[in-house]
């Protein structure tokens, strides 16, 4: 099959992952031109050249609340959007899967002569919903967990279930802990993911923390995690999954901590496939 695989634009789709959707999309379209499919991936500028990207723009990223830049920000990701659309649609593809988190995919969808699946990564908010609303009748949502799905059942009532998948290859299980005896926490270095908290739950219990992840809150990292480095909480940098894996497999546990209900929550399943509890919170 011919297949359009549209991204989003904020970060380029390769390694290090700025976070799951990025990973998601990645292996969603090297899996399928693995299989033999001819794929085109719509992505921003710097993404992996083994995907053999059509980069429309630089990666947009995100203004952190900056109304100037987010107002910037926003027209190029509609201009962009604009021609990965236009692209599509005389493309001769045979269909089309949306793993972006912008309206105007949706929008467009009914100028596609051919089908168009959208995959649900985030709870609804109000341009993704609108968004949704004004989809071409008939196309196949997917949502990547049970909890997801039934966030978004007022607006989709049958979206499919399909769970994020990990590299079982790259997550191997490791039967033993690093001597070193470290507890690990991985992922966006962001207030919702509560890695200040992993850091003071691991102090008080006298265990020391390795964490890893990319940076992409300044402040956050200068008020609540900068003061908190220590002997006891070492930040060993965005890793790539291969040097993920090996942190998550010598850690005596995965410290899970997020302040928002996540859609699905990849660390935990990476780090039960390396054979590493999970110690967390009970939400997300």
């Amino acid at each position: 099959m011919k297949i359009a695989v549209i991204a989003h634009l904020k970060f380029p789709i390769g390694q290090p992952y700025l976070g799951g959707l990025e990973m998601h999309t990645h292996h969603l379209a090297g899996a399928l031109r693995a299989r033999g499919h001819r794929v085109t991936l719509f992505a921003s500028e710097g993404s992996d050249p083994a995907l053999v990207p059509n980069p429309v723009c630089p990666p947009t990223g995100d203004a952190l609340g900056d109304p100037v830049a987010c107002e910037r920000i926003e027209r190029a990701e509609l201009a962009a959007y604009e021609r990965i659309m236009e692209a599509v649609a005389r493309g001769g593809f045979d269909i089309v899967h949306n793993n972006s988190l912008h309206d105007l995919p949706l929008r467009a969808s009914h100028t596609l002569p051919v089908p168009m699946t959208t995959a649900l990564h985030t709870p609804p908010f109000e341009s993704l919903a609108e968004g949704v609303r004004a989809a071409k009748p008939g196309m196949i949502f997917a949502a990547v967990s049970p909890s997801l799905a039934q966030e978004w059942q007022p607006l989709v009532p049958d979206a499919r279930v399909i769970g994020n998948g990990i590299d079982l290859s790259t997550f191997a299980f490791s039967p033993k802990a690093d001597p070193a005896g470290y507890v690990f926490w991985s992922g966006r270095i962001v207030p919702e993911k509560g890695t200040h908290l992993a850091i003071d739950a691991a102090r008080r219990a006298g265990i020391p923390l390795r964490f890893a992840g990319p940076q992409p809150n300044p402040r956050y990292w200068n008020e609540w995690i900068a003061p908190r480095l220590g002997a006891d909480a070492a930040y060993v940098g965005h890793l790539s999954h291969r040097e993920l894996a090996h942190q998550l497999g010598g850690a005596r546990a995965a410290i899970v901590s997020p302040r928002w209900e996540e859609p699905f929550g990849l660390v935990v399943a990476e780090a039960l496939a390396c054979g590493t509890p999970v110690a967390a919170f009970g939400r997300g």
